[in-house]
């Protein structure tokens, strides 16, 4: 089950990519039913806080009609940062499921562990590396192409 969503993250992904954004894409699920899909919008909005993550916590609370997500699961192509991380755990999120992993700025494990830090209210979940092959190689391919790019 948790690849079918992760498929629809990857395709929010490919959205981003054709958009020229980091191509990363997520979606909530609150009982079997998509409530939020999104992608990394920084560039389009002029917005540093327009990440997929953001913009599908603000979906799905207009969705469910509250900002608690409890028995929502966000599925996420890349690990979240600090601030998705922050508003995972305000939004009451119990389960993250992410592809690849940020040695540059994951706030879940790779840097930090924000969602199970024991000193906060609440803590999250944790599902690793769904289609973490696939989440990484789209990631390659856009700074790649940027690179290419950039020395023409």
């Amino acid at each position: 089950m948790h690849e079918l969503y992760m498929e629809r993250a990857l395709r929010e992904a490919e959205q981003a990519f054709r958009e020229d954004e980091v191509p990363v894409g997520a979606v909530i699920v609150h009982d079997g039913r998509i409530v939020g899909s999104a992608h990394n919008q920084r560039e389009q909005l002029r917005d540093p806080t327009a990440h997929a993550e953001m913009i599908a916590i603000t979906q799905a609370g207009e969705a469910l009609g509250s900002w608690r997500l409890e028995r929502c699961t966000m599925y996420v192509t890349l690990e979240p940062c600090p601030m998705c991380s922050g508003a995972i755990l305000l939004a009451r999120i119990p389960t993250l499921v992410y592809g690849a992993t940020d040695p540059k700025a994951g706030a879940v494990d790779s840097l930090f562990r924000l969602l199970n830090d024991p000193r906060l209210n609440h803590q999250v979940q944790v599902v690793r590396h769904v289609l973490g092959d696939r989440c990484g190689e789209i990631l390659t391919r856009f700074f790649q192409q940027k690179r290419q790019l950039g020395k023409k």
